[in-house]
């Protein structure tokens, strides 16, 4: 069906509204968002509201873009000094993890659909393609849910998830690449194989390591660009040569791009700030989008006759192959826990990336491509729901996480600090109690090393003196070097108890 390209704009932007609705409605269950697209996808595709979509190669193309923003935005938010403990670990669950996932899972379901699924037979290597199109975690799904979820976890968990979900996409991308070959000729040289895998792991993690740290960061501060807002364009636009060089040159791009990301995010950056909350933007956008057109692929018609196949699988990733994977990998580390290990394991959540990857052997026109598809769909939905829905719950019953510390937001004053300044911030409402000791800005009782920066009255800012009256209603913006001293200005202002000794010890002491 052709359609005009002001109906298709109309058609994407409520199919984007709709998420959104959806999505904050399902976050409120405790239900994954990322599910909640890509529902959303199957209802309006085909077999529901009656949208055409039959085209891997968009899917693909659309995937490939959106997963390249994924892994850099995840790589800029994530600490180096978080990933330094865990280095090895996520390093070994991301190489040796994929490669023994895939083995064992492939093993798996060549003697399953052999022995009790006629109707759904693979090969050896086909069921080994399947395997290894679904052995990487999924970046997308495992950022989303853990930086939604107000969890504090122990052991460095955290970092450990994200960085394996982050750096095992490119091992499964290249197991996927390379068993596609084998398939469509079987005669290709082993050796070559092997050699092609490590080239690609060895130019993507060099080309993400010197470009990133040692060539982009100098771009950005040297080319002093006349528009602010253009710098997050520099910055994605160098996002996208680094993918792009280094495919030319063989080398693995989503590699390059989650380290180059990783190197970006950890140096010091003109507009840095602006830079983080583009890419924190634009990657839900390309999981909303990604979701949705994965989504539109799929027919649930064509997704039955797979079923059994889907949920024995999928529960045997879940229960038997990954936990066996992460126990194996994590054996040599002794202190970590059993309950941090068992965690990993059920963090085993796949996503977009694995459909995604599962396009390929369809635009290489792979037999049984189009049932590899709807297994892969069929197996993700299952994980969203089953693992996507109980992170927290496993979180606590594992005795692996204690209750975070509530984010205070600032509502009223557009104002951030850079991270490199170790500082606090919070925003005050005055209220009458509050200006019990008198009306200026002097008379409140707050620690030495607080400071009051900015005062907004009805809609107007100003910097205030110490002079400066205050009013009920007013509220006031609040900068300390230490969070203690952050609680106990709001505790002394809201007058619940007499803090001013500990106040005056706390102002001593800095």
């Amino acid at each position: 069906m052709n359609i005009s390209i002001e109906l298709f704009v109309l058609v994407i932007s409520v199919l984007i509204f709709i998420s959104l609705l959806v999505g904050k409605m399902g976050s409120r269950f405790g239900v994954p968002t990322l599910l909640l697209f890509l529902l959303i996808g199957v209802l309006f595709g085909s077999d529901g509201v009656g949208l055409e979509f039959d085209s891997p190669k968009i899917a693909q193309a659309v995937g490939v873009v959106a997963l390249n923003i994924i892994l850099f935005s995840g790589g800029m938010d994530t600490r180096m000094s978080e990933i330094k403990p865990i280095a090895v670990q996520g390093f070994i669950l991301a190489t040796i993890g994929v490669m023994l996932t895939a083995l064992i899972t492939g093993v798996f379901i060549y003697w399953l659909t052999n022995n009790f699924f006629n109707a759904v037979t693979f090969s050896l290597l086909e069921s080994l393609l399947l395997a290894s199109v679904m052995s990487s975690t999924d970046s997308a799904s495992v950022f989303s849910i853990l930086r939604s979820r107000n969890l504090a976890l122990r052991e460095n968990l955290r970092p450990l998830l994200e960085f394996e979900s982050g750096s095992n996409d490119p091992m499964a991308y290249m197991l996927t690449i390379v068993l596609i070959q084998l398939i469509k000729s079987p005669e290709i040289d082993t050796w070559a194989a092997v050699f092609m895998f490590f080239k690609q792991l060895i130019l993507g993690g060099l080309a993400g390591f010197l470009l990133g740290k040692y060539v982009f960061v100098r771009i950005i501060n040297k080319i002093n660009l006349e528009n602010d807002a253009l710098y997050s364009v520099l910055l994605f636009t160098l996002m996208l040569f680094l993918f792009g060089f280094t495919s030319f040159i063989d080398g693995n791009g989503y590699l390059a791009v989650y380290i180059g990301g990783l190197f970006v995010g950890n140096s010091r950056f003109v507009h840095k700030r602006s830079s983080l909350k583009f890419f924190d933007g634009m990657t839900w956008l390309v999981q909303i989008v990604m979701f949705l057109t994965l989504g539109l692929l799929v027919n649930p018609s064509e997704l039955l006759p797979i079923a059994g196949v889907g949920i024995l699988v999928g529960l045997f990733m879940i229960f038997v192959s990954r936990p066996i994977t992460v126990f194996a990998c994590l054996l040599p580390f002794r202190k970590m826990t059993v309950r941090a290990k068992s965690y990993v394991s059920w963090v085993g959540l796949r996503g977009a990336v694995p459909i995604i990857f599962a396009t390929y052997p369809w635009v290489a026109e792979i037999t049984h491509a189009k049932t590899i598809f709807n297994i892969v769909f069929f197996i993700t939905i299952i994980s969203l729901l089953v693992q996507g829905t109980s992170v927290s719950i496993m979180a606590k019953w594992l005795k692996v996480s204690e209750d975070a510390p509530p984010k205070r937001k600032l509502k009223k004053f557009d104002v951030e600090i850079a991270d490199e300044i170790k500082s606090y911030m919070s925003e005050i409402t005055i209220k009458e109690e509050y200006l019990a000791n008198g009306s200026r800005l002097m008379d409140l009782r707050v620690p030495d090393n607080t400071l009051i920066v900015m005062v907004k009255r009805d809609d107007q800012y100003f910097v205030p003196r110490g002079n400066t009256e205050l009013f009920v209603g007013d509220s006031i913006l609040v900068i300390t070097d230490d969070e203690e001293a952050l609680e106990i200005t709001h505790k002394v202002m809201k007058g619940e108890t007499d803090k001013k000794d500990k106040a005056d010890k706390l102002s001593k002491q800095s």
